[in-house]
This record gives structure tokens, sequence and C-alpha cells, in this order.
């Protein structure tokens, strides 16, 4: 298995230790632990790419594990805000039904031997996500040292859940609109699909 692999399986391993800091309660300074683990996550998701695409080292194995690790880590993330009420499980659901129809389609182009790669839309949604996933991060962080009486924000209660559900519902805009464009543009494999 060569490095870039590595750095996908990486990805997909650290999964259940970033939902396991987030969501362990008794676990002190837990926003920051999540948070640390989800941008190491994310470095790996940069770097497994650049890696295969500079010293020719793409495989199928890669191909195939690199989104679905992608697509692992930011639902956990987003799952692990249902559990702490941060969003409600009808953005999990448009997030998900938009990731399992992109998916669906990729796979019927992959049968006909084509490769269908990210649009700017696509591109755009992921960066949302990430940066909303982020923030969400820091401000459950700085929420958390308030509670613990380290840090004092006066109306960091009340702001920071609006802070949280605007970045939120932006990238579940762009997930939406990404959506709806991939499948537009690609639905000559759903129609032609045996």
């Amino acid at each position: 298995m060569n490095l870039p692999n590595k750095l996908t399986l990486l990805r997909i391993i650290l999964v259940p230790f970033f939902a396991a800091a987030l969501l362990i309660e008794a676990i002190p300074h837990r926003f920051l632990i999540a948070l640390v683990i989800f941008i190491a996550a994310s470095l790996t998701d940069m770097l497994d790419g650049k890696i295969a695409r500079k010293y020719n080292m793409v495989t199928d194995f890669g191909k195939f594990a690199d989104p679905l690790a992608d697509k692992i880590l930011v639902i956990s993330a987003f799952a692990c805000f249902i559990e702490l009420d941060i969003v409600g499980a009808a953005f999990i659901i448009l997030v998900l039904f938009r990731e399992f129809s992109v998916t669906s389609i990729r796979l019927i182009a992959a049968e006909n031997g084509k490769v269908v790669a990210a649009n700017m839309w696509g591109k755009a949604k992921t960066v949302s996500q990430m940066i909303a996933i982020i923030v969400v991060l820091l401000n459950g962080y700085i929420l958390e040292l308030s509670s613990m009486n380290i840090l004092s924000v006066p109306g960091a209660e009340n702001i920071i859940p609006i802070i949280d559900t605007v970045l939120l519902w932006i990238s579940g805009v762009l997930t939406v609109i990404s959506g709806v464009i991939y499948i537009k543009d690609n639905f000559g494999f759903i129609k032609n699909a045996k």
C-alpha cells in the first residue's frame, strides 16, 4: 500500500477518535481536541491527492477510498453536531441525499468507463462544509472555555449559535445547489443506465 492510500486510511481511522473527543463530555477541552483531529484528517486529504498525482501513485483504491473518506469525516462531524443540538436532522438528510445521489451517478458512470470529476460547485460545497465545521468547533471551544470560567466573551452564548447556524446552512445551500447541478449535468448516465 502506497503513502497516499495510507493517508486516506489514516483519515478514516481518525474519525472515531474525532467523534469520541467531541461527544464524551468528561474529556476536558474536547472541542479543541476534536478540532485538532479534524484539521489533521483534513490535511491528510490535501496531502494524499498531491502526493499521488506528483509521484504518479494514483490507484483504483485511492480513487474510491479518498472521496469515501472525505464523506465519512464530514458526515460524522454533522452527525455529532446533531447529537450536540447544534444542527437539526434535516440538515444531515440534505447532505446524505446529495452524497448518495452523486455517488450513485459516479458509480453508473464508472460502469460505463467514464470518470465524472468534481465541478466548481462541488469544490465550493466542500470548502464551505470544512469552514463551517472548523468554525463550529472553534465556537464550541470558546463556549467550553467560558463554562470552565477560563474565558469570558459577553453574549457568546447568544451569538455563537447564530454564527454556527448561518455557516452550516450556507454549506447546506451549496450542498443542494452542487447536487442539483451535478445531477442535471450528468443526467444522461441515469437515463441511459441499464
